[in-house]
């Protein structure tokens, strides 16, 4: 079935085309179209054109389109997940929950279009601010281009439309290639909006072709990119003055402290470090366990993971299916033999059955370890010892990356110290690093990323602050 772009409201085909192929079954499920040059320049052009009209829209009105969109895909909600299953290869119960957060996201922009406002100046708390008066307004930013991935093709390209939207500025929407279907079938809801004509564009084709466009355009006014650190920082060392909002690598680490409930804990780690085959950017990659709970935990972990169902994903009772593509499973299974080639042990998994990877668990991972020190997006996570939570913290603290971290603990003082000491942008105490609502800010240091993310937090970023002053004397 061959597949159109959305440019300026139309549906467009294109000179070239793309087969696209189910990540589990391997049969071809659509015709991409492959934009060139001049039709990324086209979908430039139409968002420029349309940034008047988007930015003249009041915040009534943008919330509506965003409540429209909610109730579409509260309408379409299962075919919006069957989709996902499809293309990614996400479970369908995974699918399912991704498309209720994404409804979620869009409300919360819904709601935050309405308290857009900027703030009132002191001017005269300072010695020559006598008789002034003088606030701030937030503007739109002007044309957002996103590019997207593969792993939550529909909720976080919602937490780039959705705060795009609700600040007034217009979009042009670059999905990961394997993932194209999902962001069309958005261009299909957001047609049946109030939406200007060209404040929303979606175009699909090769990544660094489009991907070099919208970052040397000088109609672009803001790059927000979710992926590779090698490409994110390639984007910002191209884009000029354009503002650039970056969510990149992590390989997520968890504290597990002594004296506490491994039963509640266990079941969450499973969840974190396997959903969706480990291809989250804060899935569990690294757990540090305190010595007199080590065995016992790994018995339990080990046991559980064991239970997981593997199968297809268009299947409610699939835990597990197969990775976006077969060389990263090939990928994955290099860096679980250098690990175990580096004195590294093999708990679980570790080899691929009917396509898929098993979820595995190595334990005893040294951490220049490729499985510990990058980012693995498998399911794969490491299970180490530690003798305190000191010790957990600089393993933790010891990587590049730094999106989030979590700890389970009883003690008080030792949360506090820990939520301080870790190097990360959040810090989840007694839960997972996995752990995401769609309101919160959420974004990293190091090599993690630039700007925050979570819907008010990304307003801000697609906002410009100016500053009025009145002289009233």
């Amino acid at each position: 079935m061959k597949k159109h772009l959305y440019i300026n409201g139309q549906w467009e085909s294109t000179a070239n085309y793309a087969s696209l192929y189910a990540p589990y079954s391997q049969q071809k499920i659509a015709e991409i179209p492959q934009a060139s040059q001049e039709v990324v320049q086209k979908a430039i052009h139409a968002a420029y054109k349309a940034k008047e009209a988007a930015a003249n829209t009041t915040a009534y009105e943008r919330a509506q389109v965003l409540e429209q969109l909610v109730q579409l895909f509260v309408q379409h909600k299962e075919k919006a997940a069957r989709i996902i299953a499809l293309e990614a290869g996400k479970p369908l119960k995974y699918a399912l929950l991704e498309i209720e957060r994404t409804i979620e996201t869009y409300k919360f922009a819904a709601e935050e279009a309405k308290r857009l406002v900027g703030e009132i100046v002191p001017m005269d708390a300072a010695k020559n601010g006598h008789n002034r008066f003088g606030y701030t307004l937030e503007q739109p930013i002007g044309v957002v281009a996103a590019i997207t991935p593969f792993n939550f093709p529909q909720n976080l390209v919602a937490h780039k439309v959705g705060p795009a939207i609700a600040a007034g500025n217009t979009i042009i929407l670059k999905p990961a290639s394997q993932t194209p279907l999902s962001a069309l079938f958005l261009a299909e809801l957001m047609e049946q909006t109030s939406l200007p004509k060209g404040a929303f564009n979606v175009i699909t084709g090769g990544g660094k072709l489009v991907g070099d466009v919208l970052v040397e355009s000088d109609q672009i006014n803001m790059i927000t990119f979710t992926g590779s650190p090698a490409v994110g920082m390639d984007i910002r060392n191209r884009a000029g003055l354009k503002k650039v909002t970056l969510e990149l690598g992590s390989n997520a680490g968890l504290l597990i402290d002594k004296q506490v409930n491994l039963d509640e804990i266990v079941s969450k780690c499973v969840v974190g470090a396997f959903s969706n085959q480990g291809q989250v950017c804060i899935s569990l990659q690294r757990i540090y366990v305190m010595d007199t709970l080590y065995d016992e935990f790994l018995a339990k972990f080990v046991a559980q993971t064991e239970r997981l169902v593997l199968g297809d994903p268009l299947e409610m009772t699939t835990d597990i299916s197969a990775l976006i593509h077969a060389n990263e499973e090939l990928r994955a299974l290099d860096w679980i033999n250098e690990a175990l080639a580096n004195g590294a042990e093999l708990a679980t998994g570790g080899k691929l059955q009917n396509r898929i990877l098993l979820p595995t668990i190595l334990t005893n991972v040294a951490d220049h370890l490729k499985v510990s020190c990058q980012e693995v997006f498998a399911p794969i996570v490491i299970v180490n010892r530690i003798t305190s939570i000191q010790e957990g913290i600089e393993a933790i603290n010891q990587s590049q990356y730094g999106l989030q971290a979590g700890i389970f603990t009883n003690d008080i003082q030792t949360a506090f110290m820990t939520s301080k000491a870790l190097e990360v942008g959040g810090v989840i105490i007694n839960d997972i690093p996995t752990y995401r609502v769609d309101q919160m800010p959420y974004g990293g240091v190091k090599e993690s990323g630039t700007g925050k993310e979570g819907i008010k937090y990304a307003i801000h970023e697609m906002t410009e602050t100016k500053l009025i002053v009145w002289n009233q004397s």
